[in-house]
């Protein structure tokens, strides 16, 4: 919830008609009045002036009765749009419809500025979407159904069904009209998305985001309802009379909406539940995978039964939604993920768009996620190279620089992060930070010099949302202090990053073993020979025990998603009976076995844990070592121990036992961990392996 000045203020017709078609600076939308219905959106969610409804440009040729006639036009500049080629659609979509006067030209117009807006987070981009999504809404307001009364309207938001009088009101529609009302749920979507500046502005918006949930129901509720029918009349097993295209967009909505309400912390979610708002996890994914015929036994890849030529517009979108889920929101929960089904998603739309830069990079993610990120890299530099947006060039660059953490090759991540630290808006203390680590690891009287100056910058560029501060801002905020208070010294300030930002678990034993461990297993070795009165001794020695024996848990129990080459396997474990690896070489020829590393590693989390009470400042390296320790005692079979440690995680009592030094009993990166430990029960619970 960016405090954004333009959240609040109306948006005029000048600048409407000025900055949608941000391309077309000598051409704007027509002044030619037209009139617009009395629909109920005019009361919900989107406010026009008579000065806008007058402002509407029309060609005085389009007939908004033959509105599903684009639909065709629409599937293209989708498919031209993920093919790679986005710029072209841009231009075809005002080519095509140079008064945005059509339902779905103007619609997709306004999505295109929403997602780039959303990748970007400047303003100027922010406020243009937010102008698009308003003019999308107002046309898809004159293709709606008028509600029939003043009274019916009102009745319609009192009960929040948002259709006036529900099924019945839908089922009255003309297919035009019902298109339009899901239109205009998309545009209320997307208008909260990107308009939530502050907690007044939130409730503003919840509100929106309630009204096109119920809206999306009463849509559900209709295809049922008239599948139903037609199955009575023998005529099933759906309605014929019901396009493919509305029922992708109703099932996406649905889909993304019960998502996001399964998502929810329990607090929260309680709290919502109160406005009659729950969300199924299985029903939810189910539900997205029903556009494209996906199956919902995710145990082993599959195709799908639904091709291109039979699919509904908005299939393509559900698709992007699950791989989203399966391979980002993954970090922080494990109910419903399936790598599996995303290589199966992938697979079949990288077919069809081989220079799609959203699946070239999710691609790249899924590389990551398997502990191959070298093989990532190659992916999101394939994806840079094809991509016109300078906004996807920088979430690009944001994934190449962990990727070049995991493999601690600090020197190539330089020139990434300063190209982050310049271009990219959503993080700046963030890029400093990571760009100020990048130097300090790389070393050199130049390298250090430059770091100096970046650590000094980081807490001068921080940023809040909804009036707090972005967690991995504040950690690194805290950082660059240590960094300044400790004699400009940080102690593996890279690999802590990388363990922050949920890297070392996918790291691959090879580096793990060649690069993260020789490096820690040095520093714990000249800290133990080191006075304990050094400034940031405990706190430094916690963090080395810390990420020693993550990396150790990691070698003897990889990511369940991990993919290892038989080349891979025979460096790392050697000639089966024979030894001679890189784990014998680095580790020593006692631990042999996954159980004799995963012992060894627990030996260091619970040094951690023992030496809370020394910790000054880094007090969440307790709480950490409780959450690896925990999914470690997983692997080692002892669940009872492995719910005991992820339970004190999340009962938030202080586990450090000394919280003198620590103010209101916080401590960085906290609310991650905490959700990480939950994430970890739930698995622990189901059986699912950690």
């Amino acid at each position: 919830m960016f405090s954004r000045k333009h959240s609040h203020a109306p948006v005029t017709t000048a600048g409407h008609h000025r900055d949608v078609p941000s391309s077309r600076s000598s051409q704007e939308m027509p002044q030619s009045p037209v009139s617009i219905p009395p629909t109920p959106g005019n009361e919900n969610g989107f406010y026009f002036s008579r000065q806008d409804l007058k402002a509407v440009g029309s060609s005085g040729t389009y007939d908004r009765s033959r509105a599903l006639d684009d639909l065709s036009l629409t599937k293209n500049l989708l498919r031209t749009f993920l093919g790679g080629k986005m710029v072209e659609a841009e231009n075809i979509m005002q080519r095509e419809d140079p008064h945005f006067e059509r339902l779905y030209t103007s619609a997709g117009w306004a999505v295109v500025q929403s997602l780039k807006a959303l990748m970007s987070f400047e303003e100027k981009e922010i406020s243009q979407a937010l102008v698009s999504t308003k003019h999308a809404a107002l046309i898809a307001g004159q293709h709606r159904k008028p509600a029939s009364s003043l009274a019916g309207r009102l009745a319609g938001l009192v009960v929040g069904n948002g259709s006036a009088s529900g099924v019945g009101f839908i089922k009255s529609m003309t297919p035009v009209e019902r298109h339009a009302e899901l239109v205009y749920c998309e545009c209320l979507l997307q208008k909260a998305i990107l308009g939530i500046g502050d907690w007044l502005t939130f409730i503003r918006e919840f509100i929106n985001i309630r009204s096109a949930t119920n809206v999306y129901r009463t849509l559900d509720q209709f295809v049922r309802q008239a599948d139903a029918e037609a199955v009575a009349r023998g005529e099933g097993p759906t309605d014929v009379s019901i396009d493919k295209d509305f029922r992708s967009g109703v099932s996406l909505g649905n889909g993304v909406n019960a998502l996001v309400l399964s998502l929810l912390p329990d607090s929260v979610g309680s709290i919502v539940a109160l406005f009659g708002f729950k969300g199924d996890r299985t029903d939810a994914l189910n539900v997205l995978r029903s556009p494209g015929g996906w199956s919902s036994d995710t145990s082993k890849e599959s195709e799908p039964t639904i091709g291109p030529d039979e699919e509904g517009l908005r299939r393509p979108v559900a698709d992007l939604m699950l791989l989203v889920f399966h391979l980002y929101i993954s970090t922080i929960t494990y109910a419903g993920v399936s790598v599996g089904q995303a290589r199966s998603l992938l697979d079949y739309n990288l077919k069809l768009y081989p220079g799609g830069v959203f699946f070239l990079f999710l691609k790249g993610r899924l590389f990551t996620m398997e502990s191959r990120p070298a093989l990532g890299l190659e992916l999101y530099h394939k994806g840079m190279d094809v991509t016109e947006y300078r906004s996807l060039k920088n979430v690009a660059q944001w994934e190449i620089g962990l990727g070049l953490f995991m493999l601690c090759d600090w020197e190539k991540a330089i020139p990434v992060w300063r190209e982050q630290e310049a271009d990219a808006n959503w993080s700046k203390a963030t890029y400093a930070y990571a760009l100020a680590v990048a130097h300090y690891e790389t070393g050199g009287e130049e390298n250090i010099k430059e770091a100096l100056r970046l650590m000094a910058k980081v807490p001068t560029v921080t940023q809040k949302i909804g009036g707090k501060s972005l967690p991995i801002e504040k950690f690194a905020s805290r950082k660059s202090r240590k960094f300044e208070a400790q004699g400009h010294r940080l102690l593996h300030p890279g690999l802590e990053f990388s363990y922050m930002l949920s890297g070392t678990p996918h790291t691959s034993r090879t580096t793990l073993l060649s690069k993260h461990i020789p490096a820690l297993k040095s520093t714990l070795s000249t800290l133990t020979a080191a006075p304990s009165t050094q400034k940031g001794y405990w706190d430094d020695l916690a963090l080395a025990n810390f990420l020693y024996g993550t990396c150790l848990r990691y070698v003897a129990y990889p990511d369940p998603e991990a993919i290892e080459t038989e080349e891979e396997i025979l460096l790392v474990d050697g000639k089966e009976g024979e030894g001679g690896g890189l784990k014998e070489a680095v580790l020593g020829s006692h631990l042999k076995t996954s159980e004799d590393i995963g012992k060894e590693g627990e030996k260091h989390f619970m040094w951690v844990i023992n030496n809370g009470p020394k910790i000054e400042l880094d007090h969440q390296y307790v709480y950490t070592a409780h959450l690896e320790l925990g999914k470690l005692y997983a692997c080692l079979g002892d669940k009872v121990e492995a719910k005991r440690h992820l339970e004190l995680v999340v009962s938030g009592k202080p586990l450090e036992i000394n919280t003198a030094s620590r103010k209101g009993g916080k401590y960085s990166m906290q609310n991650g961990i905490h959700v990480k430990s939950i994430s970890a029960l739930e698995a622990l619970d189901s059986g699912r392996q950690l």
